[in-house]
């Protein structure tokens, strides 16, 4: 059985990140899921941009949460390989607006070097969807405990990101004990008795961007509940494929 697939930053092999061009093309056909990043404006409003820094993705200047929505909006979006797209950055707002209703949303909270900013961006997320109706369906993610932590006690779905497998014991019972839903872990990282563990303490498991069928493959015996993927209509079909063609004779 293959796991819920969610389109990663709104499809990022259809379009620029979280774009609206990126966003149609995902929902032309059926979709587990969408994954964006959300970034906290000098004005309170949530853009939705991979880097807190605007010069890496966009071409505005400085960091998000020095420049009002407005400012941010009004530079263009970039693609892959840094040309100039004619896409803009999109707020929270037109997404839940955009999405197919019932769509599931994981809705990655960014931040650099700041935990206070990080939890200011969570209750900022939490604060937008306290009354709307994809709340929910929403999952509230980061590598910021903080924010996972925030999350779950505003009584929203929360799920910390990991990179490294150390002491999953401690990390299963602080997640327990926070409230949180779930845990993503990095692809590379999976093995059955670290998805055990996590399991034991009743947290969901999903992983991060898996881009290729055979990289997938032989996660499937785990039982994930999701991942995100740059281009998951491409590989849920190649995945199909592996898995109907018999295996080279000995």
């Amino acid at each position: 059985m293959l796991p819920a697939l969610y389109a990663h930053r709104l499809g990022r092999a259809y379009g620029p990140d979280s774009s609206l061009a990126a966003l149609h093309r995902a929902i032309q056909q059926p979709l587990d899921g969408l994954e964006t990043d959300c970034c906290l404006t000098a004005d309170g409003e949530l853009v939705l941009l991979h880097d807190p820094l605007l010069d890496l993705g966009t071409t505005v200047f400085g960091w998000a949460h020095q420049r009002t929505a407005v400012e941010i909006r009004a530079g263009w979006l970039r693609n892959l390989d840094g040309t100039v797209s004619d896409e803009r950055p999109l707020l929270l707002d037109e997404l839940l607006d955009l999405a197919p209703p019932g769509a599931p949303l994981q809705l990655e909270v960014k931040a650099h070097a700041d935990p206070v900013l990080a939890r200011r961006t969570a209750r900022a997320v939490c604060e937008r969807l306290r009354d709307h109706s994809a709340r929910e369906r929403t999952e509230i993610i980061s590598f910021w405990s903080g924010a996972c932590e925030l999350a779950a006690e505003l009584g929203f779905r929360a799920r910390l990101v990991i990179i490294a497998d150390y002491r999953i014991h401690a990390l299963a019972a602080w997640a327990r004990h926070a409230g949180l839903h779930g845990v993503c872990v990095e692809h590379f990282l999976l093995s059955r008795p670290l998805v055990a563990n996590l399991r034991a303490a009743g947290l969901s498991v999903t992983t991060g961007t898996i881009n290729h069928a055979a990289i997938l493959a032989p996660l499937l015996p785990f039982g994930l509940d999701a991942i995100t993927s740059d281009s998951p209509h491409e590989l849920r079909q190649a995945l199909s494929r592996s898995l109907q063609t018999p295996p080279l004779a000995a």
